[in-house]
């Protein structure tokens, strides 16, 4: 086990209540995958996944691992984003909805995010153009040459990982028990969600430090975050807990700032690359391919997938086996509530006890 892993099994005992539970076991590793071909026909002689686990696998005597669950992360994360406490805390604990002495847990990081390959580590703009379908499919690879995988209990999802897990039910129908896609709609990329993304990538296009993405690491860019770090909260939070946040005027300009400044983690050539990888996306036309049961999980207050629109009801109707939440405004936070499992962990508990 690496360093960080231990680190992330004391991380989380530390949280954990105080009942003598054992803490879960926590694995981090590297797969090197080579000659990979994306979609637009691209190619990368060595691609790097990197990917952590919870729990143990449960093999049967053929070897197969019978209690495998994938999830997947959003846009901005990487796989680590669910041993947030507001998550971990909730979701893989005794008896909850994905209880590691039960499930073998599997949390990549997608191309382009966390320690799997992307522009940064050094072709910047030569990086090959990659989609979610580049993603589903990767993601599948690592499943079964990581750790022969071959079926799921379950893929869950959020937000980019919500939508991931459409087109996993579209590609691999029967390689999974379950499905839930949380904070996604099963439509192309467009309306104000295609607009306030194309917002972000022309911040950064535009951006005269970005330099066609050929730009020195030790000097990035930075000007393109005056317009991404704020409109992402705009969009991905709600108006009354940022009102809470900001109160005054001065209040509002600081958290501007402070919003500006955190965001200098991010790489302006990483996060155009993840933010132009969603063109490719559109399991509309092929919902009647899914097979397994899907339960999807969104949020009344959520501005990245309006309820408004009236996608989502129309959407289940072509499904087999689907069910659909929305989860009412009160104790939300607007598209940010997809990182709060004490407010949707029940539905993907109650789901998985009938599925």
């Amino acid at each position: 086990m690496k360093l960080a892993g231990i680190f992330l099994v004391l991380a989380l005992a530390a949280s954990a209540p105080a009942r003598g539970q054992t803490p879960m076991v926590i694995y981090e590793n590297d797969l090197v995958l080579h000659d990979v071909v994306f979609q637009n026909g691209e190619r990368m002689a060595d691609l790097k996944l990197h990917y952590t686990t919870l729990g143990l696998p449960l093999r049967d005597a053929a070897g197969h691992v019978l209690n495998a669950v994938l999830l997947l992360h959003g846009t901005t994360g990487t796989g680590k984003n669910f041993l947030a406490p507001t998550l971990a805390n909730n979701l893989f604990g005794p008896d909850q909805p994905l209880d590691t002495r039960k499930y073998f847990v599997v949390l990549p990081d997608g191309i382009g995010a966390g320690g799997s390959s992307k522009p940064s580590d050094g072709l910047h703009a030569r990086f090959p153009q990659y989609g979610y379908i580049d993603q589903v499919e990767l993601q599948y690879r690592l499943l079964g040459e990581a750790f022969g995988v071959t079926h799921l209990r379950l893929v869950l999802g959020t937000s980019m990982g919500g939508m991931q897990t459409w087109l996993w039910g579209e590609r691999h129908p029967g390689f999974m028990d379950a499905l839930v896609a949380i904070g996604a709609m099963p439509i192309a990329v467009s309306g104000r969600n295609m607009l306030w993304r194309e917002m972000v990538i022309r911040a950064i296009r535009d951006d005269p430090d970005w330099r066609g993405g050929e730009y020195d690491p030790a000097q990035p860019p930075h000007l393109w975050l005056e317009t991404a770090a704020p409109l992402f909260a705009l969009m991905t939070g709600n108006a009354a807990r940022l009102q809470q946040a900001a109160p005054t005027r001065g209040d509002a300009i600081a958290l501007d700032n402070r919003l500006v400044a955190e965001g200098r983690k991010w790489d302006a050539n990483d996060m155009l690359y993840t933010w132009e990888s969603s063109a490719d996306y559109n399991p509309a036309p092929d919902l009647e391919k899914i097979t397994a049961p899907l339960l999807a999980i969104n949020f009344a207050d959520d501005l990245v997938n309006p309820a408004s629109l009236g996608v989502m009801e129309p959407a289940m109707q072509r499904l087999r086996a689907g069910q659909y939440v929305l989860i009412p405004r009160g104790q939300t936070y607007g598209h940010q509530t997809l990182n709060y499992a004490d407010i949707w962990g029940h539905y993907v508990a109650a789901f998985l006890a009938k599925h």
